[in-house]
């Protein structure tokens, strides 16, 4: 008898600060029985009160992936990643104006069945150290969809409330 390795489908949730992608995560987890990743880049900053530097993005991006292939382990059909390396990579590039090679060859090596990008038009809440100004998201949200294209990674954005959001992933994922 021959046994195979059934891996879950890989959602990958990104988008701005503040633009719902926790909620979503969570509530696709429960939705549809998955599992989910939350944002280690939340526990970075709470555990060292303090924001990352250039130096601590591969390091957030390593464990964010480390974190997901752990989760994988234990998810039958679907895995929600709250964020991927993509997305720290991203802000890498608005914060330090670069991505390190490291973190670029990370970044390239990580594979999602689905990306949904998070549109920013839901109220925008500050949190903490971890959230840049609300100002910043239009700067975030275009660096992303650079980095969408010139990685001609497929995606699918997701906008309105949580209720709405929920229909569009079905959408794309059904029931």
């Amino acid at each position: 008898m021959k046994t195979y390795d059934i891996k879950p489908v890989r959602v990958a949730i990104v988008g701005s600060a503040s633009s719902g992608k926790t909620t979503l995560a969570q509530a696709l987890a429960l939705r549809y029985g998955g599992v989910w990743v939350p944002e280690y880049l939340r526990e970075f900053v709470d555990t060292r009160s303090r924001v990352p530097v250039e130096e601590d993005q591969l390091h957030i991006a390593e464990t964010q992936a480390a974190r997901e292939d752990l989760a994988a382990t234990g998810a039958v059909r679907f895995l929600f990643c709250d964020t991927t390396p993509l997305m720290t990579a991203v802000y890498s590039r608005h914060y330090f104006g670069r991505i390190l090679p490291e973190l670029a060859q990370l970044v390239a090596a990580r594979r999602y069945d689905v990306t949904l990008v998070c549109a920013p038009d839901i109220p925008w809440q500050p949190d903490g150290l971890q959230r840049e100004p609300e100002d910043q998201s239009a700067a975030v949200n275009a660096i992303l969809a650079e980095e969408l294209a010139a990685r001609a990674i497929p995606h699918v954005r997701i906008h309105g409330l949580l209720d709405e959001r929920l229909r569009q992933v079905e959408e794309v994922l059904g029931r």
